[in-house]
């Protein structure tokens, strides 16, 4: 693990760039700083952890239905869903 300079830490903690981002000068790679609690919920994601990915879709079917999606005109689409059983 590396130790984050005076200049990082104050980059780190400033709302005008979140987040921060820092550049390899020898490859041009460019890396985003994130605290590790955000890494965290972003790999479970990208991994496919069933149980956040569950979690995230009830919460946007609850979005979704307060604004209108429940419509029956909307039914249409529920045909596309990929989870749905046949």
């Amino acid at each position: 693990m590396i130790e984050l300079t005076i200049e990082q830490r104050h980059a780190v903690s400033n709302p005008h760039e979140s987040p921060p981002r820092a550049l390899d000068p020898d490859t041009q790679t460019t890396y985003v700083l994130i605290p590790e609690d955000q890494y965290q919920q972003i790999k479970q994601l990208i991994e496919g952890d069933d149980e956040v990915v569950d979690g995230l879709y009830r919460h946007a079917m609850e979005v979704f239905r307060r604004e209108g999606w429940d419509d029956p005109s909307m039914d249409v689409y529920d045909e596309l869903d990929p989870r749905r059983n046949s």
